[in-house]
């Protein structure tokens, strides 16, 4: 996986008030405003970041709050186009960003599995015979008959991880560790997102933790306004 040179810049056209100007400017998080050449708005999440990454490498890049850490995964994913520069991805990307992404509560949880799955890039035929599998790890049962719009927090988290972890991929891109349901699944789900990691070529772990990313990571890098930079190895316990 590489990065060459990648900046990811979108315009805010309702930047004309003065207001707005100026709490933009005094922020202290987010990335680098600018005005362009037609006097628009424009905010640099992405700074002409470059990152090359190969097989054994895990990652963990921490920053404040709207340093682009989650633009830099959504870039990587390629769900975000880079303004300039160019991203190189070889092998299944698989990702943890915004779990809830992609739901509609009218469906069922098994119409759910389908559609987020062909959302994810399944196929039709992939995807049904990944469902046994989603079934037995969720426990959901008969629930999954039913519009996932019933569904607790909890339950719903149950589907959304199940379904988002149903298949190994090559690189693994995580935003933030999370706790998914009650005691016994967090459990289940820590144990599954090891193996994830254990087996992934490449892993990448955005958090505000320091000691999480250095618990599982070997390399960490900061996030500073769209810039990133690494910091040192980190000691890391992976297996």
């Amino acid at each position: 996986m590489r990065l060459d040179h990648v900046t990811v810049r979108y315009p805010v056209f309702d930047a004309g008030a003065m207001s707005l100007k100026k709490r933009l400017v005094h922020a202290t998080t987010g990335g680098r405003i600018s005005l362009d050449s037609r006097r628009v708005t424009q905010v640099t999440a992405l700074d002409d970041v470059s990152l090359s990454l190969g097989d054994g490498d895990a990652v963990g890049i921490t920053g404040h709050n709207g340093a682009g850490k989650t633009t830099l995964l959504r870039t990587i994913a390629g769900i975000y186009p880079p303004s300039q520069g160019v991203v190189t991805t070889t092998g299944r990307i698989g990702t943890l960003i915004e779990l809830g992404a992609g739901v509609d509560g009218d469906l069922t949880g098994y119409e759910n599995i389908v559609r987020l799955g062909m959302l994810l890039g399944m196929g039709r035929r992939q995807i049904i015979d990944l469902i046994p599998a989603i079934e037995e790890f969720t426990e959901l049962g008969d629930f999954l008959q039913v519009p996932v719009r019933t569904y607790s927090s909890g339950m719903l988290v149950r589907l959304l991880f199940a379904v988002n972890t149903a298949q190994q991929p090559d690189i693994l891109l995580v935003d933030e560790m999370f706790g998914a349901g009650d005691a016994a699944f967090q459990d289940k789900a820590r144990a599954r997102m090891t193996q994830l990691i254990a087996a992934a070529r490449i892993f990448v772990l955005v958090s505000h933790s320091e000691t999480l990313v250095r618990s599982v990571c070997r390399r960490l890098f900061n996030m500073t306004h769209g810039t990133l930079i690494e910091v040192n190895a980190a000691t890391a316990q992976v297996s």
